[in-house]
This record gives C-alpha cells, sequence and structure tokens, in this order.
C-alpha cells in the first residue's frame, strides 16, 4: 500500500458514519461545558446569556459540536481537516435543529490564522495532541479573549507503574503521554486558571467509540481479506483495543478546563 492510500485507508476504517471518531460521550461534554460555564457565572456575577464565540478544533462529524450547539448560548465554529466529516456534522446538525449555530471550516488545525482573542470558549476533544499538547494550548491561549475558557480532552496515565506490554505500546505511540499532575502543570505554564479536571469513564471508550469500531474491523476484514498492508492496520487498531481492554485502569482520556485570566 503506498502512501497515498494509507491516508485514504484510514478514513476507510474511521468513517464519518461512526457514532464518534475518538472516546468520549455526551454527558462528559455537557459535564464539562457545565462546570466552565458555572465558572464564567461566579466570576462575571452575571448569567450565561451573552452569546459565546465557540471554537471546536478537530471537530471531526461533531458529536461534542452538537452537545455544545445544544447547551451553550452562541455560534460554533468547527474545524476539521477532512471534508466528509463535516458534511456528516452538517447533516447531524440540521436533525437536531442546530445547524444556524454552527459554522464549518475546511482548516488544518496547526494552520487555523484566525485572529488573537476572537474566542470566548475553545474546545477539543481527543484532537489537541496532533498540536503538541503544550503547543496546543499555547494556540489556544492566543485565540482566547481575555477571561476565555477552555475544554480540552488529553490522553494521561492515571497510575505510574503500568504494565511493560501497556508501556511500551505508547513508547511507540504517544511517547508524550504523561501523567495528570504533569498536565496540570503545563496548563498553569502556559498561563491559565485551572477550573477543574476529570476522566472520562471506560464506557466512553468502549460503548460510545471502540464496539462500532470493531463492528467496522469485522466488515474490513472479509472485504480486504487478500491484502495483507491492509490487514496490518486493521489489526494495529484492532491492537489499540485489546490494549485498552486490559490495561484501563492504568490510562485514559482526562478533561481539562480552564481559563485565560
Amino acid at each position: 500500500m503506498d502512501q497515498q492510500e494509507l491516508p485514504k485507508f484510514f478514513y476507510e476504517i474511521f468513517d464519518s458514519s461512526l457514532p464518534r471518531l475518538g472516546p468520549g460521550d455526551d454527558a462528559s461534554t455537557r459535564k464539562a461545558l457545565e462546570i466552565l460555564l458555572s465558572a464564567r457565572a461566579r466570576v462575571t456575577k452575571a448569567p450565561n446569556s451573552r452569546p459565546l464565540r465557540i471554537l471546536d478544533i478537530g471537530c471531526g462529524n461533531g458529536a461534542q459540536t452538537i452537545q455544545l450547539a445544544k447547551h451553550a448560548v452562541g455560534m460554533i465554529t468547527a474545524v476539521d481537516n477532512h471534508q466528509p466529516f463535516l458534511d456528516e456534522l452538517r447533516r447531524r446538525a440540521r436533525a437536531e435543529g442546530v445547524s444556524e449555530k454552527i459554522e464549518l471550516r475546511l482548516k488544518d488545525m496547526r494552520a487555523l490564522d484566525m485572529p488573537k482573542g476572537s474566542f470566548d470558549l475553545i474546545w477539543s476533544e481527543g484532537a489537541l495532541f496532533v498540536m503538541g499538547f503544550r503547543q496546543g494550548l499555547e494556540a489556544c491561549r492566543d485565540l482566547l479573549a481575555p477571561g476565555g475558557l477552555l475544554g480540552v480532552t488529553e490522553l494521561t496515565w492515571f497510575r505510574p507503574d503500568p504494565p511493560a506490554e501497556c508501556r511500551e505500546y505508547f513508547a511507540n505511540m504517544y511517547p508524550p503521554m504523561t501523567d495528570t499532575a504533569v498536565n496540570l502543570k503545563t496548563l498553569s505554564d502556559c498561563g491559565y486558571e485551572i477550573l477543574g479536571h476529570f476522566r472520562l469513564p471506560e464506557s466512553a471508550w468502549l460503548a460510545s467509540y471502540y464496539r462500532p469500531i470493531e463492528e467496522r474491523l469485522r466488515a474490513l476484514r472479509e472485504r480486504h481479506a487478500g491484502d495483507a498492508e491492509k490487514i496490518g492496520v486493521i489489526e494495529s487498531v484492532g491492537m489499540e483495543i485489546a490494549i485498552y481492554r486490559k490495561h484501563s485502569a492504568w490510562y485514559g482520556y482526562v478533561f481539562y478546563l480552564a481559563r485565560r485570566p
């Protein structure tokens, strides 16, 4: 399989029709949003009725975008670099009656080219790692207005003693992965006031994300049975799922919630 086929096959696995394109669930999105909006109300001593300028970075097919549109007052700019994901988000937004609150932009998150201080809330679930956690936080801070809010998830070690299999897997797959304390310090070092953090539940991985993918992998194994390279990619995704099922006590996503002072 040549280098042009690899991205195409990646999107065949992570198709826009999947419920989600990363770990998460509606309840966690709403919980994070509630924490941020409650903190904003305490600081401003005003109700959360002023429209927010919201940026959703790496929105994918928009599971979290829809929740933001339903539960936050304001206009959302949803950014992704894959048009079929944006097309699916548009379809879902229309079905949910919130399309007028969402503006779609086909962009690379590493080249957003947006005015500094132009957003009141920046959101990114399972995507900020593409820029690098620190680099992503710095980019978001520049885009936030003073007092602006941030909600991001990041893959995080829960315990310092992961089994060798798990440790070696992430040493190859995501070497920058670290623990909650280090990530919170990084937020502080980047100039944020920390408002809270919490772990995503296992169901946000298994029920919302991995089980639909497993069904897709079964179909793809049959479709590409004679293609060793594609089967290898399929098996690598299966390995990721197997690692989580065995070692979820040691790692997962943490929602980090913060404010630009």
